[in-house]
């Protein structure tokens, strides 16, 4: 009697000789780690030595946002403590005793009105970022969307502006601060700097990244430019909007050395001026100073807590397409 062979069913009988040249079924390819043991590509080790690797990252990170945050976190404790404490030889983390008397003093000084310098620092930082994006978001639509002769050299020559030192343009808007007899007013350092080149050219870079077809099927149904740059491309541009909006408001929330130049009373100084005078009279009151630092630094940090997931969308996106 004939043995069955393997692969061959009882029914079948014995295989003639046509049928083992036959060509074979072609067979499902193998996948990797299949019955070899094998590693998947990719796949490193087990649960627990992801877990590991993902409990070392979280450790860095931790560590590295400590070192980050434990300067804030000093003059924090330090505007808490009294006097004596906060100007100790041998410093401490922790007041003893907790005490708000360094806010009492700042917000209630008629010799330095820190309250004043707030509003105005608030008031030309808000003033200074929407300025920004009425002047450089039409100007990077043009750079960007529109077809016309010149765009190249125009947009060269915004970019080269970005090289020149900011400290040799002091002496120029001075005099043209003067000339507008804008001299220790607001607008003297809302309006100078509120037409610069990184708002065009951040704004560019996310135009760029748009597609096309939205304007197209924008014009198709009668839109004409002005409609298309309002209704179609500021609502996508928000994010980019956003991000350049809070750069700008930083920059002027910031600025230390323009304001001393050109606002000369000081119910006219903003916060970092007013402060740099703060801290000439009370050079020995570090509990004061370090008040009025929590105080400037209040508003920077809520408006990031706020907008930081439009900030980086803002600006991952604008380094998409150059």
């Amino acid at each position: 009697m004939t043995a069955v062979r393997s692969g061959s069913t009882p029914a079948s009988g014995p295989r003639t000789h046509e049928d083992r040249t036959a060509p074979r079924a072609p067979q499902p390819p193998r996948r990797a780690g299949e019955r070899t043991g094998a590693r998947r590509p990719g796949a490193v080790g087990g649960p627990a030595a992801r877990r590991l690797r993902r409990s070392l990252l979280h450790l860095v990170l931790g560590v590295v946002a400590a070192l980050y945050l434990s300067p804030l976190l000093y003059m924090l404790t330090t505007s808490l403590k009294t006097r004596g404490e906060a100007g100790a030889t041998e410093p401490r983390w922790t007041p003893d005793p907790f005490t708000l008397d360094a806010y009492r003093h700042v917000l209630g000084s008629t010799d330095s009105p820190v309250m004043q310098w707030f509003l105005n620092s608030l008031l030309a930082a808000t003033a200074h970022a929407a300025l920004v994006l009425a002047t450089a978001t039409p100007a990077a639509y043009a750079l960007a969307r529109m077809d016309f002769r010149g765009r190249g050299v125009i947009f060269a020559g915004v970019v080269a502006t970005l090289f020149v030192p900011p400290v040799i343009l002091l002496v120029p808007n001075f005099l043209i601060v003067n000339e507008l007899a804008w001299v220790d007013t607001l607008p003297a350092i809302v309006v100078p700097a509120a037409a610069g080149a990184f708002g065009v050219f951040f704004l560019r870079q996310f135009f760029l990244t748009l597609p096309g077809e939205l304007e197209e099927a924008a014009e198709i149904d009668g839109c004409n430019r002005w409609q298309i740059f309002v209704r179609v491309v500021l609502p996508l541009a928000r994010p980019a909007l956003v991000t350049l909006a809070l750069l700008s408001f930083l920059t002027n929330w910031n600025d230390f050395l323009w304001p001393l130049y050109v606002l000369l009373s000081p119910e006219s100084l903003t916060l970092p001026a007013g402060l740099a005078n703060f801290q000439g009279a009370n050079n020995i009151r570090y509990d004061l100073l370090m008040a009025g630092a929590v105080i400037a630094s209040v508003p920077v940090l809520l408006l990031y807590v706020v907008a930081q997931r439009w900030v980086i969308e803002g600006v991952s996106r604008s380094g998409l397409k150059g």
